[in-house]
């Protein structure tokens, strides 16, 4: 027994022999009287009388285990008797029946008392059922939704339509749509949400039939229930998919017990009656103390109970624990007796006295219990603590849930107690990442949010674009008054949540302590170890409910893990001035190559690691002096080539058969959502990181090392820290990083498991929450236009009035409470802390990957979640904190968008990034963000011209080479508020029909960068290459896009004209939709382009220019005869006012054209005016009359007139001044006027042509080119057209070596004859 207590706090000096004067002072030894006295104080008769000391009998340690025996016996009224079964049948221990006791597919847990549905609507009973007296169990309701719980007979027999309460004798309590269910149903009880617990309670002598919810009576539900023979009812319950409860039937103690009423299974008493002894016998070893020297007892208070190490107190507790060990491996026990004292101890003490007797206890545990007593007994509290904290209500000053953290914190400062919950409870038995989540009340009374904030208030905005939303500064004092007094309760809910959350930094400071290394490795490393499997299993496991932590959860850990992270980080730098501060953080690059971390199956930028390894083995070698093992890269082909016909293993087969078959699933483990315990689910995950080989002395620069394959769980300190001429996690240095340390090798791969964590689920769960702000504003809307109805509402019209004042009454309580639920969402996830966590996050990642890119090639090996991260963090902070928090008041703001901005500018067309389309989209995507508003993109502005050329220069690639669509987006961004008619936020077709209509969709308000125009610009004009490679293919994806735009709006209009009824499919619809949008944003960038550098299609001495401007002409009539024909298949489409096609309409299609033709010839020089009048006219698909439709006329005007007043049924851009100038009006009115002349000089001018001379392939031009060397002939603008594209002839296949004018091979042909 010594040597359990081996690093204990007593120390053996205290069995140490020493002279007699020094005996009793030292050593405690004590005479027999005091000894006597002292085991008779400590061990009284359990009715707590003391009888006389000349009639009770001496005690001694010789003849105190007889005594102990005597008082350990239970009186036969408490033990457990045979007629206490009367009126139940089936085992004595109670669990739900796996069997044969169900219908549909459960996933039950391995202690069979949690499950969740895994079906429609399964059902499950219980192993034992009642026929008499009057019984109660309850359930834990772990989810919300749809579940009907209660009692059945063996006859009831259910499907998945009908469950519990939905037969004859079943009868249910359903909280989810408060209801009581037996064949019919009618209300009943309220509302339940997770965390409740419900009781179910029979009478089987009156036959009545009752819940109570929290431990409040819901009423007598049923009344005259079936009695008799062959008449016994089992607890069952049916529940939905991914619903989950736990019941208890008296496993452990009942939350709310109801006198009168027995669990269905019966407590331990007698074993609880010798624990409560027991306890007692226990607690007064530490309240009394042995003064030797004076001869004398002495009572300590309950704030001074430290333990002496005296050999008299020691036998003594070692007496008690003979008989106390083998009682605290019972669940039963631990929640109730165990767990209850401790309780007791930290509720009554301050933080350090408590935690120091619990510390105390702790040493005993360890020093009077063999091993796997107490590997039990820890085992059991965490479970019974973890249980407590997560589904204990939430009180005003969220006191329980102090409490349950305080005792976690107690129990986690003892060293040894700490490393055997970390290495074998926390993250393998338990889901402790519980204890670092706050739930939200969803009672708000029940919360005490009433109190806390008694004065609600909500955001004023309108959205309607020509409004001025209301400003702070232009509220009533009232509406002041209002807002201040709830901002204060506010600030009042965040200081008693951020004790909370200071307790539960506390705890993960305790699991990354790296100082308690003696006697075994350090708890940061076991931590470590565990850390990255959950990662392994989150990132590997999504969609497979039980497997994953739920998002909420893990928004909650990586808080908290990033303040422990960046104290430790930061009291690291305090002691290593060379090292890095917290604000400086990143990841090495060297961490993504040389296997220290292992990441999984998740992708790497530059794709597979397998692959990488492969290609990019020789950089390795020479940047890094890493060698690849020639059996690693077999291993990996082979990974590679078996992935897809790997078998699963047997274990996890199993499952999947159950669930073909139907049935319940019973998991080795407690699944996430079901378990009391929160315990965790069959996995069958294999951990195997990549690590280097240690190298013993430092290597010269020819030098490698060889890669080998080591697990998580072999892990030592040296391999993550490093030592003599070892690197640790940083082994592989690049020449480009520096030599000193940032910080200790193990807070870089916590750092690097909070990045990932936050792309797992974190982002999701961010957004997710902000509907509770969406749902306020909502409501708000729904109030404000209550209340102006009222105040329009006729007096004499009480019938209206009384609706409305209903109406305003549930829109004004619905508010009340979601500005108080909305005031707990913004303390725990939206509140100024969490945005510099996540703010401190990005700039983690930025920094990350510009050292990443600094390495060249090797940048590749970089996870594909840093670049992910980066953006949707920025995201996040921009969209999801406001408008309670500003971006613009982070430090460092301008800095990090210029940053950021680089980043998305260099890497959006990054060759080296070759991984998932996903992250090629999502960086194309937050480029075209960026540039949307005017401080992100005057931070692109701000990025060094060098990086901004070759953004653009990116952008200008042919759009053949990649996607296009994202491409040709951001270059209209760039453009909007510059072209013609290009300034609305909203469309103004849409404004124009639904003027009141606050729904409609609406743009960003147009910020054009002209330092990028110039850019653009510039790249155009430059190369005889560039422009024509371009904007070819804007003009190929132009005639793509709209033709399918065509095709698709044929189809939607025969649909539409059939007799039987249809329906458009919404797909259809919106790609439709989709296809519309890109034609008009490719006409504006062809607008863009016109307008910047006119001379590419009006230069005729650049050898594409005229090609490029009958291409032009040609699809721009194409678009115009479409869209303008009178009562055309366009118009009818626009007409049907389709849900899905309201962008569809003339106005942003018809100003786009009108723009281009505006720039041509308007704007252009006199040459160039010419020039494109004579290739517009001279296109056989042009029509005057197009032209006329853009001002809402038929015909053009007789020359002279004024223009007349347009129809208002008809198009005209006249309609639409307020996005339209007066200047532009009149260069439309100069164009069609140029036109209408040009068009009649040249009607005068032609001459009729001969068929034989017109072009055989489009008959509208005459015959002008000679393809050499085959002689074969066409216009010129077909033989352009065709040549963009392929090199052989139209006719006989022959390849075309060149092309001549006509006359001049005519003429060549008559001087060679």
């Amino acid at each position: 027994m010594a040597s359990k207590g081996a690093g204990m706090s007593f120390s053996h000096k205290s069995y140490r022999l020493t002279s007699d004067a020094e005996k009793a002072k030292v050593t405690g030894i004590v005479d027999e009287k005091l000894l006597n006295d002292y085991l008779h104080r400590i061990f009284s008769s359990p009715d707590h009388t003391s009888p006389a000391a000349t009639s009770r009998k001496p005690l001694n340690f010789q003849n105190l285990p007889e005594h102990l025996d005597q008082l350990l016996q239970v009186d036969s009224e408490e033990e457990e008797s045979p007629g206490q079964d009367e009126g139940r049948l089936g085992p004595s221990t109670v669990v739900l029946d796996h069997t044969g006791g169900f219908e549909g597919l459960l996933l039950v847990d391995d202690d069979l008392l949690g499950v969740i549905g895994h079906s429609n609507f399964g059902t499950i009973r219980s192993t034992t059922c009642v026929y008499k007296g009057k019984w109660v169990y309850e359930v834990l309701i772990s989810s919300q939704g749809l579940m009907q719980i209660g009692w059945c007979t063996i006859n009831c027999r259910f499907n998945q339509e009908e469950g519990v309460g939905d037969t004859h004798n079943s009868y249910a309590y359903d909280g989810n749509r408060v209801r009581k269910w037996n064949v019919t149903t009618t209300n009943y009880g309220k509302a339940w949400a997770a965390g409740d617990i419900v009781s179910c309670l029979i009478d089987l002598d009156d036959g009545t039939l009752s819940f109570c919810l929290n431990g409040v009576s819901l009423g007598t539900a049923f009344e005259n229930l079936s009695r008799g023979l062959g008449m016994a009812y089992f607890p069952a319950i049916s529940l939905s998919f991914k619903e989950s409860v736990a019941f208890n039937f008296g496993s452990r103690p009942l939350r709310y017990p109801v006198a009168g009423y027995r669990p269905l299974q019966d407590p331990p008493r007698a074993d609880l009656v010798r624990a409560q002894r027991l306890l007692g016998y226990f607690q007064a070893v530490l309240s009394v103390e042995l003064d030797p020297v004076e001869g004398r007892l002495v009572e300590k208070k309950n704030s001074e109970r430290q333990l002496q190490g005296q050999p008299t107190v020691l036998l003594t507790l070692a007496h008690i624990f003979h008989h106390f060990a083998p009682l605290l491996r019972m669940v039963y026990l631990v929640e109730a007796v165990l767990m209850n004292f401790l309780l007791g101890i930290v509720e009554a003490g301050a933080s350090a006295k408590a935690a120091l007797v619990v510390h105390q206890v702790l040493d005993l545990l360890w020093l009077f219990m063999e091993d796997y007593e107490v590997h039990d007994c820890l085992k059991q509290l965490m479970m019974s603590l973890l249980r407590l904290y997560r589904f204990s209500p939430i009180v005003p000053d969220l006191g329980l849930q102090i409490h349950y953290l305080r005792l976690a914190i107690a129990i986690l400062r003892h060293q040894k107690s700490r490393k055997f919950l970390l290495s074998n409870v926390l993250f393998d038995v338990l889901r402790s990442v519980v204890f670092f989540y706050i739930k939200s009340p969803l009672r708000v009374e029940e919360a005490g949010l009433q109190e806390l904030i008694p004065t609600t208030w909500w955001p004023h905005r309108s959205g309607r674009e020509g409004k001025e939303s209301k400003e702070a500064g232009e509220e009533t004092a009232e509406e002041r008054l209002r807002r201040r007094a709830y901002e204060r309760g506010c600030q009042r809910l965040k200081k008693r949540i951020e004790v909370v959350e200071e307790l539960q930094v506390q705890i993960l400071k305790l699991l990354l302590n790296n100082k308690d290394d003696n006697g075994g490795e350090a708890s940061r490393y076991i931590f470590l170890t565990k850390f990255r499997k959950f990662l392994q299993e989150n990132a590997n496991g999504r969609g497979n409910m039980p497997v994953l932590c739920p998002p909420e959860y893990m928004v909650c850990f990586l808080h908290r893990l990033i303040s422990a992270l960046r104290y430790y980080w930061d009291e690291y730098k305090a002691s290593n001035p060379r090292a890095s501060f917290s604000e400086e953080a990143y990841i090495p690059p060297q961490v993504f190559y040389n296997g220290k971390v292992d990441y999984f199956d998740l992708q790497r930028l530059g794709g597979l690691l397998s692959h990488l390894r492969k290609t990019l083995k020789d950089e390795l070698a020479s940047k890094a002096n890493i060698l690849i093992d020639p059996l690693e890269l077999q291993a990996a082909t082979m990974d590679d080539l078996d992935e897809d016909e790997e078998p699963a293993p047997a274990a996890a087969q199993r499952p999947m058969q159950a669930l073909a078959m139907g049935g319940t699933l019973p998991l080795p483990r407690p699944g996430w959502l079901s378990s009391p315990t929160l315990g965790r689910a069959s996995r069958f995950l294999s951990t195997a990181a990549v690590s280097l080989m240690t190298p013993r002395r430092p290597l010269s620069t020819l030098e490698k090392v060889k890669v080998r394959t080591l697990s998580a769980e072999q892990r030592t300190r040296e391999d993550i820290e490093g030592g003599p001429w070892n690197e640790g996690l940083l082994l592989g240095r690049p020449p480009e990083e520096p030599e000193q340390p940032l910080t200790e090798n193990s807070l870089l791969e916590v750092l690097d498991g909070a990045v990932m964590m936050y792309n797992l689920s974190v982002h999701q769960q961010l957004g997710k929450m902000v509907g509770v702000s969406d749902d306020v504003n909502e409501y708000a809307m729904a109030l404000r236009d209550t209340e102006d109805k009222l105040r329009r509402c006729p007096k004499g019209r009480k019938d209206i009035l009384a609706e409305l004042t209903k109406s305003q009454k549930v829109f004004s309580e619905k508010l009340d409470h979601l500005s108080r639920r909305l005031a707990w969402v913004h303390a725990t996830l939206y509140s100024q802390e969490k945005m510099l966590d996540i703010y401190w996050l990005l700039r983690v990642c930025l920094r990350t990957i510009e050292h990443g890119d600094r390495i060249g090639p090797l940048f590749a090996f970089m996870p594909e979640f840093y670049l992910s991260v980066a953006i949707n963090s920025y995201s996040a902070l921009k969209n999801y904190f406001g408008p309670v928090h500003s971006m613009e008041e982070l430090p460092g703001y301008e800095e990090t968008l210029t940053h950021l901005a680089a980043t998305l500018a260099k890497h959006f067309a990054d060759t080296r990034i070759i991984g998932t389309a996903d992250i090629r989209d999502s960086l194309m995507q937050a480029l075209a963000s960026y540039v949307c508003y005017p401080h992100s993109l005057r931070a692109v502005e701000r990025i060094p011209e060098e990086q901004r050329i070759a953004m653009v220069r990116n952008l200008l690639a042919p759009y053949e080479q990649r996607p296009w669509a994202q491409t040709n987006w951001i270059l209209v961004r760039l453009w909007r508020g510059c072209g013609f008619g290009y300034r609305y936020t909203r469309l103004p077709h849409l404004l124009k029909t639904k003027p009141e209509d606050a729904s409609l969709p609406s743009l960003q308000k147009p910020c054009p960068s002209t330092l990028l125009q110039q850019h653009m610009a510039d790249l155009l004009r430059q190369g005889p290459d560039v422009a024509p490679s371009f904007l070819n293919s804007v003009l190929n994806q132009l005639n793509w896009a709209f033709s399918e735009f065509i095709g698709m709006i044929q189809e939607i209009q025969q649909a539409a004209e059939r007799l039987e009824r249809n329906f458009v499919d919404s797909r259809q619809l919106k790609v439709c939709a989709t296809c519309f949008d890109l034609s008009v944003s490719l006409l504006r960038v062809l607008e863009m382009t016109i307008t910047l550098v006119p001379e590419i299609f009006l230069d005729w001495a650049r050898p594409t220019s005229e090609m490029l401007l009958r291409r032009l002409a040609q699809l721009l009539n194409q678009v115009l005869n479409r869209v303008t024909a009178e009562r055309n298949l366009f118009d009818r489409v626009v007409t049907l006012r389709l849900p899905g096609l309201e962008s569809v309409d003339h106005y942003p299609i018809l100003v786009a054209v009108t723009g281009i033709l505006v720039q041509l010839l308007v704007h252009g020089p006199a040459s160039g005016i010419e020039r494109a009048t004579s290739v517009l006219l001279a296109d056989p698909c042009f029509q005057l009359r197009s032209i006329c439709y853009l001002l809402g006329q038929s015909e053009p005007p007789a020359p002279g007139t004024a223009l007349p007043v347009p129809d208002r049924k008809r198009f005209s851009l006249q309609s639409y001044t307020d996005y339209i100038s007066a200047e532009e009006l009149a260069q439309v009115d100069r164009m069609l006027a140029h036109l209408t002349s040009a068009s009649a000089q040249a009607a005068a001018a032609s001459l009729p042509t001969s068929e034989e001379d017109l072009c055989p392939i489009c008959y509208a031009h005459p015959i002008s080119a000679v393809f050499q060397p085959c002689g074969h002939k066409s216009c010129k603008a077909c033989i352009d057209q065709h040549l963009m594209n392929n090199k052989d002839c139209f006719f006989c296949k022959a390849t075309i070596v060149s092309v001549e004018d006509c006359e001049k091979s005519t003429s060549a042909t008559s001087s060679a004859a």
